[in-house]
């Protein structure tokens, strides 16, 4: 990993490429959603996307990109992905963008709980706080009158949940795996997986939706290439906070096209929440 302020400023800038990444990907399911575009059509494409990425290495070395030892775990890690995206998009209809962006977060949170009776992880107290931060913010969104969704805090709270599978999946296949065969195999379970249900609910489609499912196929795989070239940049607990300035981004637009503004009680949840996220994102990261 490259060292000090320059090293620093780049992985800074990396993240933040990803946020805004994130962000567009949280625009893009908005408006395949409100365009009609089922779904399972649009994790379809996102899982093809995957594919499509990992395809040159695939073309150059053929199969022997999916050798491992490890096919079990490989398996969870691509039905984490595909269980996640689905939730995760899903969740982006009955809810506002920076609704469904901010609980999204709550995976650090559950992530926090299962390191410690999965991986054997020493939880400590900020790590705790954080999490019982995140906690408190979710139920301050989900007040007694609320107009939030429970459906949709549903669907993305079942997303967060399943990233954990993909967190802890991935701190295992990365201690013998390459990146290559883990991004491989996500890319074929996801593509698989999602294929029937896509079929199913298959709906004719304009040039304009067929552009965007492209777009989002084409751009979304790159989040994690730049989350990833990050880390090897900087140092994680300088440049992992970066990473939720999506909600800012997410937020702007979301007012400025879909006009959508979340009342006081929202925010300070998400505020809530935020902290929280930020808190176990920096323990986590001085802690490695």
């Amino acid at each position: 990993m490259q060292q000090g302020v320059s090293g620093n400023l780049r992985g800074g800038a990396l993240m933040a490429a990803a946020a805004v990444l994130f962000a567009a990907e949280a625009l893009a399911i908005r408006w395949m959603t409100a365009h009609g575009i089922p779904v399972e059509v649009q994790v379809f494409a996102r899982s093809l996307g995957q594919l499509f990425w990992v395809a040159p290495v695939i073309a150059a070395s053929g199969l022997a990109v999916f050798r491992t030892q490890r096919a079990p775990l490989h398996l969870l890690r691509g039905a984490s992905s595909l269980l996640t995206w689905g939730f995760y998009y899903a969740s982006f209809g009955p809810l506002d963008l920076a609704t469904a962006t901010v609980l999204s977060f709550t995976n650090v949170m559950f992530t926090t709980l299962l390191a410690g009776p999965v991986l054997g992880e020493k939880v400590d107290r900020w790590r705790w706080a954080g999490t019982i931060a995140g906690f408190v913010g979710v139920a301050v969104m989900l007040r007694p009158g609320t107009t939030v969704s429970g459906a949709g805090v549903a669907l993305a709270v079942a997303s967060a949940v399943t990233w954990c599978g993909i967190t802890l999946s991935s701190r295992v296949l990365a201690q013998s795996e390459r990146n290559t065969t883990i991004m491989a195999w996500v890319g074929l379970v996801t593509t698989l997986g999602s294929a029937p249900f896509a079929a199913m609910a298959w709906v004719p489609l304009g040039l304009g939706q067929i552009a965007m499912l492209l777009a989002v196929a084409g751009f979304a795989p790159g989040i994690i290439w730049l989350i990833t070239s990050a880390y090897r940049h900087g140092e994680a607990s300088a440049i992992a906070p970066f990473q939720y300035l999506r909600l800012i981004v997410v937020a702007a637009f979301g007012w400025a096209i879909f006009g959508e503004v979340p009342d006081g009680w929202t925010w300070l949840g998400a505020a809530v929440i935020l902290a929280g996220a930020v808190v176990i994102t920096v323990a986590e990261a001085r802690r490695r």
